[in-house]
C-alpha cells in the first residue's frame, strides 16, 4: 500500500467520485450496500480501504454503524466532503496490520474489501496478514466479504502478457502480468481535451479463490458463500468476478 504521495494522492482522489464505471451506478452500490447491511445486522461493520466513501457512506445512511481503514488522508478527506460522513470513523493505515479498537465498543458483524481492493496488498504476505487482522476484528459468527476479479489469464495470447481493458478518446488502458510472481500492473493514459497525454501506473497482486480460501484458513475462517456478484448469481468457471463470504466460526 502507498501513503498520499502515491498510488491513491490528490491525483486519483480528486477524480475518483466521478468515474462512470459501473461500480459506481446507483443500482450497483445499491445491490452491495443490501447484502453488506444484512450481514452487518445490528452490529458493526469495517470497511478496509474506505476511500472516497462509495459504500461506507450509502451503508452508514442505512443506520449501519461503520468504521474505516484507509492509509490514503486524500481519499478519506474527499470522504469527510460529503454529507453524513460525520458519524463514520476512521484510522489512517495499511488496512494489513492497522487495528480498531473493539475493547470499547465491541466486534464487529461484518467486515468487507470491494472493488478488488485486496490486490492493492503488492504482497501474499500481506494478504495473508490481512485476513488475520480481519478475524481479529470480527465477533463470533462475523463474517469477511471481498469482490474481486477472477484472474484474467485466459485473455492473453500465447506469448503475450498485456490485456487493454479501456480504449476510447480520452485515453486507454491496459495491464502488465507476471504469471510467476501474480504481480501485475495497471498503466493509464489519459488524453486531455487539447492532445496532451498523462500516464500514470498502479500495481497490484492478483489472487485466486482457492488461494483466498487458504488464506481464510489460516486466519481461522470458513467459506459460507461464493457468488458471481453482488446479485447472489452462482458463481461459475465463466464469472469474471466473484463475492466471497468467509465466516468467523462462533465455536
Amino acid at each position: 500500500m502507498t501513503d498520499d504521495d502515491g498510488y491513491f494522492g490528490e491525483r486519483v482522489a480528486g477524480r475518483y467520485d466521478e468515474s462512470s464505471g459501473a461500480e459506481f451506478q446507483p443500482e450497483v452500490i445499491e445491490r452491495t450496500v443490501d447484502v453488506l447491511a444484512e450481514f452487518a445486522g445490528g452490529g458493526r461493520a469495517l470497511e478496509l480501504g474506505i476511500g472516497t466513501g462509495r459504500i461506507a457512506l450509502p451503508l452508514a445512511r442505512r443506520g449501519v454503524p461503520v468504521h474505516g481503514i484507509d492509509l490514503s488522508r486524500a481519499m478519506v478527506a474527499r470522504m469527510r466532503a460529503h454529507e453524513g460522513s460525520a458519524g463514520i470513523g476512521v484510522s489512517i493505515g495499511d488496512f494489513a496490520t492497522t487495528t480498531v479498537d473493539t475493547e470499547r465498543e465491541g466486534p464487529f458483524s461484518v467486515a468487507y474489501l470491494v472493488f478488488n481492493t485486496i490486490m492493492n496488498l503488492t504482497r501474499q504476505e500481506a494478504q495473508v496478514a490481512c485476513f488475520r487482522n480481519v478475524a481479529r476484528h470480527l465477533a463470533p459468527g462475523g463474517v469477511f466479504v471481498i469482490e474481486v476479479m477472477v484472474p484474467e489469464l485466459r485473455r492473453i495470447p500465447a506469448g503475450q502478457n498485456i490485456v487493454p481493458f479501456l480504449t476510447g478518446p480520452n485515453g486507454w488502458a491496459y495491464t502488465v502480468y507476471d504469471t510467476v510472481t501474480q504481480d501485475a500492473t495497471c498503466h493509464y493514459i489519459d488524453i486531455a481535451p487539447d492532445g496532451r497525454g498523462t500516464a500514470h501506473a498502479t500495481p497490484f497482486r492478483y489472487v485466486w479463490p482457492s488461494e483466498l480460501d487458504l488464506m481464510a484458513q489460516l486466519a481461522g475462517l470458513r467459506l459460507r458463500h461464493r457468488w458471481g456478484g453482488w446479485a447472489r448469481e452462482p458463481f461459475t468457471q465463466d464469472s469474471v468476478r466473484h463475492v466471497s463470504v468467509w465466516e468467523k466460526p462462533t465455536g
